[in-house]
Protein backbone atom coordinates (compact mmCIF):
# COMPACT_ATOMS: atom_id res chain seq x y z
CA UNK A 1 0.00 0.00 0.00
CA UNK A 2 1.36 3.19 -0.94
CA UNK A 3 1.55 6.28 1.65
CA UNK A 4 -0.06 9.29 -0.13
CA UNK A 5 2.14 12.70 0.03
CA UNK A 6 -0.03 14.49 3.17
CA UNK A 7 -1.85 17.34 2.19
CA UNK A 8 -1.76 16.27 -1.65
CA UNK A 9 -4.93 18.10 -2.51
CA UNK A 10 -5.86 21.82 -3.54
CA UNK A 11 -9.72 22.91 -2.84
CA UNK A 12 -11.09 25.29 -4.84
CA UNK A 13 -14.38 25.48 -6.78
CA UNK A 14 -13.01 24.67 -9.97
CA UNK A 15 -11.71 21.56 -9.00
CA UNK A 16 -14.97 20.60 -7.33
CA UNK A 17 -17.01 21.77 -10.41
CA UNK A 18 -14.57 19.76 -12.90
CA UNK A 19 -12.36 17.22 -11.74
CA UNK A 20 -14.03 15.72 -7.99
CA UNK A 21 -16.04 12.98 -8.11
CA UNK A 22 -18.17 10.81 -6.13
CA UNK A 23 -16.24 8.65 -3.54
CA UNK A 24 -14.82 5.43 -5.29
CA UNK A 25 -16.13 1.87 -4.04
CA UNK A 26 -14.55 -1.61 -5.66
CA UNK A 27 -17.45 -2.24 -7.79
CA UNK A 28 -17.33 1.64 -10.06
CA UNK A 29 -13.48 0.54 -10.29
CA UNK A 30 -14.31 -2.39 -11.82
CA UNK A 31 -16.67 -0.75 -13.96
CA UNK A 32 -14.31 2.07 -15.00
CA UNK A 33 -12.01 -0.73 -15.43
CA UNK A 34 -13.98 -3.21 -17.77
CA UNK A 35 -15.17 -0.02 -19.58
CA UNK A 36 -11.53 1.10 -20.49
CA UNK A 37 -9.95 -2.07 -21.19
CA UNK A 38 -7.06 -1.64 -18.64
CA UNK A 39 -6.21 -2.85 -14.75
CA UNK A 40 -6.28 0.72 -12.64
CA UNK A 41 -2.53 0.88 -10.89
CA UNK A 42 -3.01 -0.35 -7.04
CA UNK A 43 -1.14 3.44 -6.53
CA UNK A 44 -3.98 5.63 -8.65
CA UNK A 45 -7.17 3.60 -6.98
CA UNK A 46 -5.58 4.13 -3.43
CA UNK A 47 -5.09 8.14 -4.31
CA UNK A 48 -8.40 8.12 -6.04
CA UNK A 49 -9.62 6.90 -2.11
CA UNK A 50 -8.98 9.73 -0.59
CA UNK A 51 -10.38 11.93 -3.05
CA UNK A 52 -11.96 11.00 -6.51
CA UNK A 53 -9.90 13.66 -8.74
CA UNK A 54 -8.78 17.16 -8.72
CA UNK A 55 -6.12 19.20 -8.82
CA UNK A 56 -3.03 18.43 -6.59
CA UNK A 57 -0.80 21.34 -4.77
CA UNK A 58 2.54 20.15 -6.51
CA UNK A 59 1.64 19.86 -10.41
CA UNK A 60 4.79 20.07 -11.94
CA UNK A 61 7.39 17.11 -13.05
CA UNK A 62 10.73 17.43 -13.79
CA UNK A 63 11.54 16.18 -17.62
CA UNK A 64 15.56 15.54 -18.68
CA UNK A 65 14.62 17.07 -21.88
CA UNK A 66 12.95 20.02 -23.66
CA UNK A 67 8.75 19.57 -23.87
CA UNK A 68 6.97 22.14 -25.75
CA UNK A 69 6.08 23.44 -22.15
CA UNK A 70 9.47 23.97 -21.19
CA UNK A 71 13.16 23.05 -21.10
CA UNK A 72 12.68 20.90 -17.56
CA UNK A 73 9.38 20.25 -16.91
CA UNK A 74 5.80 19.75 -17.41
CA UNK A 75 2.99 20.74 -15.94
CA UNK A 76 -0.50 19.16 -14.83
CA UNK A 77 -4.05 20.94 -14.42
CA UNK A 78 -5.70 18.14 -12.84
CA UNK A 79 -5.64 14.59 -12.71
CA UNK A 80 -9.00 12.67 -13.53
CA UNK A 81 -11.10 10.31 -11.16
CA UNK A 82 -12.27 7.48 -11.44
CA UNK A 83 -16.09 8.58 -12.33
CA UNK A 84 -18.29 8.72 -15.58
CA UNK A 85 -19.72 11.85 -14.17
CA UNK A 86 -17.49 14.34 -14.41
CA UNK A 87 -16.28 16.12 -17.46
CA UNK A 88 -12.73 15.14 -16.81
CA UNK A 89 -12.95 12.09 -15.27
CA UNK A 90 -11.46 8.58 -16.55
CA UNK A 91 -14.94 7.87 -18.74
CA UNK A 92 -16.29 11.36 -18.79
CA UNK A 93 -16.62 14.05 -21.40
CA UNK A 94 -12.70 14.00 -21.82
CA UNK A 95 -12.03 10.48 -21.30
CA UNK A 96 -9.24 8.15 -23.16
CA UNK A 97 -11.34 8.08 -26.02
CA UNK A 98 -11.75 11.75 -26.78
CA UNK A 99 -8.45 12.07 -26.95
CA UNK A 100 -7.81 9.42 -28.99
CA UNK A 101 -10.34 10.05 -31.57
CA UNK A 102 -10.69 13.73 -31.76
CA UNK A 103 -7.26 15.22 -31.01
CA UNK A 104 -5.25 11.84 -32.65
CA UNK A 105 -3.39 11.09 -29.49
CA UNK A 106 -1.89 7.55 -29.53
CA UNK A 107 -4.06 4.38 -28.08
CA UNK A 108 -1.29 3.87 -25.43
CA UNK A 109 -3.85 3.30 -22.81
CA UNK A 110 -5.29 5.54 -20.25
CA UNK A 111 -5.39 9.51 -20.71
CA UNK A 112 -5.48 10.43 -17.03
CA UNK A 113 -3.94 14.15 -16.26
CA UNK A 114 -4.35 17.23 -18.39
CA UNK A 115 -2.11 20.14 -18.93
CA UNK A 116 -2.35 23.90 -18.69
CA UNK A 117 -1.97 23.93 -22.44
CA UNK A 118 -5.61 23.10 -23.42
CA UNK A 119 -5.40 19.68 -24.55
CA UNK A 120 -1.95 20.01 -26.44
CA UNK A 121 -0.60 17.72 -24.31
CA UNK A 122 -1.53 15.04 -21.73
CA UNK A 123 -0.17 12.30 -19.19
CA UNK A 124 -1.18 8.88 -20.54
CA UNK A 125 -0.92 5.57 -18.40
CA UNK A 126 0.93 3.97 -20.60
CA UNK A 127 0.44 0.15 -21.36
CA UNK A 128 2.04 -0.48 -24.68
CA UNK A 129 4.67 -2.72 -23.06
CA UNK A 130 3.15 -3.95 -19.89
CA UNK A 131 -0.15 -4.77 -21.28
CA UNK A 132 -4.04 -4.43 -20.40
CA UNK A 133 -2.81 -5.96 -17.10
CA UNK A 134 0.50 -4.98 -15.96
CA UNK A 135 1.63 -1.55 -14.17
CA UNK A 136 1.78 0.90 -16.26
CA UNK A 137 4.47 3.62 -16.72
CA UNK A 138 3.75 7.40 -16.43
CA UNK A 139 4.24 9.10 -19.85
CA UNK A 140 3.89 12.90 -21.17
CA UNK A 141 2.14 12.89 -25.16
CA UNK A 142 3.11 16.48 -26.39
CA UNK A 143 1.16 17.06 -29.59
CA UNK A 144 2.63 20.00 -30.27
CA UNK A 145 5.34 17.99 -31.43
CA UNK A 146 3.98 15.73 -33.67
CA UNK A 147 2.68 13.37 -30.19
CA UNK A 148 6.16 12.75 -29.12
CA UNK A 149 6.17 10.28 -26.15
CA UNK A 150 8.30 11.05 -23.05
CA UNK A 151 8.71 9.08 -20.09
CA UNK A 152 8.26 10.04 -17.16
CA UNK A 153 8.11 8.00 -14.65
CA UNK A 154 8.20 3.84 -13.94
CA UNK A 155 5.29 3.72 -12.30
CA UNK A 156 1.95 6.05 -11.38
CA UNK A 157 3.22 5.88 -7.55
CA UNK A 158 6.81 6.86 -8.69
CA UNK A 159 5.04 9.64 -10.81
CA UNK A 160 2.50 11.11 -7.87
CA UNK A 161 6.14 11.40 -5.66
CA UNK A 162 8.09 13.27 -8.44
CA UNK A 163 5.50 15.77 -8.53
CA UNK A 164 6.94 19.30 -7.21
CA UNK A 165 5.16 22.59 -6.64
CA UNK A 166 5.28 25.60 -9.39
CA UNK A 167 8.03 27.62 -8.00
CA UNK A 168 10.25 25.47 -8.09
CA UNK A 169 10.31 26.25 -12.08
CA UNK A 170 10.84 28.97 -14.43
CA UNK A 171 8.45 28.83 -17.76
CA UNK A 172 10.57 29.52 -20.25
Amino acid sequence: MMKMPDDFWETTEYSKREYEAEPISDSLVSLIEEKLGYKLPSAYIELMRTQNGGIPKRTCYRTTGRTSWSHGHIAITGIYGISMSMPNALCGKFCSEFWIDEWGYPPLGVYFADCPSAGHDMLCLDYSVAGPTGEPRVVHVDQEWDYRVTVLAETFEDFVFGLEPDENFVVD
